[in-house]
């Protein structure tokens, strides 16, 4: 069966969408979460092979100038096989017409975003629910 590309939220079962990030590894979503923040993003995709789900990705946006590419997950049996990075560039051309898109990079992974033509802002900054283990994951620096 060939890969399936989808944007369609009816179909998507959320619990195997967590079980997605969780192996990912990409942390620990909650179902429901996952439904409240797809639902909410302007741009979304998921990736089916063989009709089970291998990849995901949203974005966040305003129509205009600001895009955030987010939680980007791709199942670790197709990982190096470029599924990434398609996911990357199809959610690209979606958002394309911002004037700037964001994204924050798992530890580690920097150099794939790098190669797709993101590059590091000086200026970034955040705020995380859980300030400790987010600069105990790296994705903070020493306050």
């Amino acid at each position: 069966m060939p890969i399936v590309w989808t944007d369609d939220l009816t179909a998507v079962d959320w619990d195997e969408l967590s079980a997605l990030y969780r192996i990912a590894p990409l942390g620990n979503k909650a179902p429901a979460d996952l439904a409240l923040v797809f639902g909410n993003s302007m741009f979304r995709i998921f990736v089916y092979d063989d009709g089970h789900l291998v990849g995901a990705g949203r974005v966040l946006a305003d129509g205009r100038d600001c895009a955030y590419l987010c939680d980007i997950a791709v199942h670790p049996d197709c990982q190096g096989q470029g599924l990434g990075r398609q996911i990357i560039e199809r959610l690209l051309a979606r958002c394309g017409s911002h004037r700037k898109i964001i994204l924050y990079a798992v530890p580690g992974k920097e150099a794939f975003y790098e190669r797709l033509g993101f590059r590091r802002m000086t200026t970034a900054m955040a705020i995380f629910e859980d300030q400790t283990r987010a600069h105990e994951r790296g994705y903070l620096t020493a306050p």
